[in-house]
């Protein structure tokens, strides 16, 4: 029998809608898109691509922690971006967040919700 377990935590913004922060299924974590709302404010950052490109982060990597994973174990993430322009500030941003470690990526310009430049989402297993 698979047992799915949802995966929530107060430091990333809350579910806006009937799903999950995370949801663990064996050895694998999928976190939805996070975009970037500062989960003590509940407010959108203000700020440029590269700003919220590191509250999206932050709150990907607060939901990998609380299901005992971190970014070093993220497997694939998908980038989705209200402007691709915006594709090279975003990347540095990105690269730093992740280090040395390179998990496989997609990236594309999508209408993204309440206006904000970036989305992130993760494919993860535990530490």
């Amino acid at each position: 029998m698979t047992i799915l377990k949802s995966i929530s935590t107060d430091k990333a913004p809350g579910a806006a809608g009937p799903y999950s922060q995370g949801i663990r299924l064996g050895d694998l974590i999928f976190v939805s898109g996070q975009i970037p709302i500062d989960p003590l404010t509940g407010k959108m950052v203000d700020g440029d691509i590269g700003e919220q490109t590191a509250r999206v982060l932050q709150n990907v990597s607060a939901v990998l922690e609380a299901a005992g994973s971190s970014l070093d174990c993220v497997v694939k993430t998908t980038v989705y971006l209200a402007d691709l322009g915006s594709f090279g500030e975003m990347n540095k941003i990105y690269a730093k967040s992740f280090g040395e470690h390179r998990p496989t990526r997609a990236t594309v310009e999508v209408g993204l919700p309440a206006g904000v430049a970036i989305e992130i989402d993760a494919i993860a297993v535990p530490e």
